[in-house]
């Protein structure tokens, strides 16, 4: 199954995650051997680029010429070899030789063998030459694109950008958020020990449980319930800093799949108007699920380019203004591994001409003295705080809300990036998703 995902990906340029649940929800295997293919297919994505670094030595006629499927093979029993410790060498072996046997011919098999072999004979002399520049050591020691490891040192420096590539290859953990319409943070973590769900409080979301090892949180009863919603910590500050409040007419413009739109809803108490607005219709329907579940009825859905929401609503329409805009994502590099290698320099140009737009458009829906918040699920610079500071040029009518502060936790304000109204949260920071939230208010 691994393979199969594996060589899809690399050929079809698929989502691994998308591929990967299909093919586990088809198959229905065991929890450990779910848990293995999960572990194979994830793991040899992240290290894509030093696997194939290292297994170029043993391949005479280079990686590139194989076929997909042999390639994958190879690249997968590596990931075993090199970086897993449970699984016996013979074993990882043994399968790869069957599968190349059942899938190629007996030259194949005996190629496969024979690399594996060498790599386990040289496995102790496979390590980085020492006078690499810092940039190469990075990308290759912890498996990233150097244009991007190139950028990272640009903006934080050798040492953050090496722990942030590295934290991009943890495995991330689960939060949920309590629903504030039916009780408290600490209900929802008494009812989880109850539950024999190991949980604590999120040192990074004020409504925020981390949970360990409790399988899909989606199959439980207290998400079906609407007790909780699964969302990514960072995510979780968002609407804390939007603060908005019972009563307020609130506009989400890139709203889907709906988990900052609902914890708006929340804090409004469900009392005043949510506008919800996505691009694609089909996202309408995530953020009337999620709405439902939670049972929140001051949320109305729209479908339409957000670029395009000041011929629909009267200027000065809103109290309060959320851009989660369209960003490169990389801050969220561990849950998507496969976006790395997807990604190109030149898109972060792009995404950001369209978030400027973004920002332009929705500008004169805010009234005076309104909050405008803008969030991004990435790291860079270019998309963040360039952004805000170039919004700000063109619109005299805004300022920095220095007072975003006031909602952001003590443990955010030591560890993260926090500038007056702006506040990075690297992935390593707290083992979270990368984010970047601007709180902005129309003075006149």
């Amino acid at each position: 199954m691994a393979l199969d995902v594996l060589t899809r990906v690399d050929t079809e340029k698929a989502y691994s995650n998308l591929l990967l649940n299909q093919s586990l929800q088809k198959h229905a295997l065991e929890r450990q051997d779910a848990g293995l293919a999960t572990e194979l297919v994830y793991g040899t994505i992240q290290r894509l680029n030093t696997i194939d670094y290292y297994l170029s030595r043993f391949v005479a006629k280079g990686l590139n010429k194989l076929e997909p499927w042999v390639r994958n093979l190879l690249r997968l029993s590596f990931y075993q070899l090199y970086y897993l410790d449970r699984i016996p060498v013979h074993a990882a072996v043994n399968e790869a030789v069957n599968l190349a046997k059942r899938r190629g011919h007996q030259g194949i098999s005996g190629m496969v063998n024979g690399v594996l072999r060498n790599v386990i004979r040289s496995k102790a002399e496979l390590t980085l030459p020492a006078e690499l520049p810092a940039v190469t050591r990075i990308a290759l020691e912890h498996s990233h694109p150097e244009w991007m490891v190139a950028r990272w040192v640009a903006h934080y420096g050798e040492a953050e950008a090496a722990q942030l590539a590295a934290s991009n290859n943890a495995a991330p953990h689960v939060s949920v958020r309590a629903n504030a319409l039916g009780g408290s943070r600490e209900a929802l973590l008494e009812r989880l020990q109850r539950e024999g769900v190991a949980a604590h409080a999120s040192p990074v979301a004020p409504a925020g449980v981390v949970v360990e090892s409790a399988g899909n949180m989606a199959h439980a009863t207290g998400f079906r319930e609407g007790v909780f919603t699964i969302q990514d910590e960072s995510s979780m500050l968002v609407a804390e800093v939007v603060d908005p409040k019972p009563g307020m007419d609130v506009l989400d413009c890139c709203a889907a799949p709906g988990g900052k739109t609902t914890h708006l809803a929340e804090k409004m108490g469900d009392r005043g108007t949510v506008i919800a607005n996505d691009v694609h219709p089909h996202k309408e329907a995530l953020v009337r699920e999620q709405a439902d579940r939670l049972g929140l009825k001051s949320i109305r859905t729209a479908v339409g380019d957000a670029k395009e929401l000041a011929g629909r609503y009267a200027p000065a329409s809103f109290d309060r203004i959320l851009l989660d805009a369209p960003c490169s994502g990389l801050g969220v590099i561990r849950r998507k591994p496969d976006a790395k290698w997807a990604k190109r320099e030149q898109e972060i140009a792009e995404i950001s001409a369209l978030q400027h737009d973004l920002l332009a458009s929705v500008a004169g829906l805010l009234r005076k003295d309104g909050i405008l918040v803008y969030s991004t699920c990435t790291i860079e610079p270019e998309e963040n705080e360039r952004q805000v500071t170039r919004f700000l040029k063109e619109h005299p009518d805004y300022v920095l809300d220095a007072g975003l502060i006031d909602y952001v936790p003590q443990a955010v304000r030591e560890k993260a990036i926090v500038r007056e109204g702006m506040v990075q949260i690297l992935p390593h920071h707290f083992h979270t998703d990368g984010f970047f939230i601007a709180r902005l208010r129309r003075v006149k």
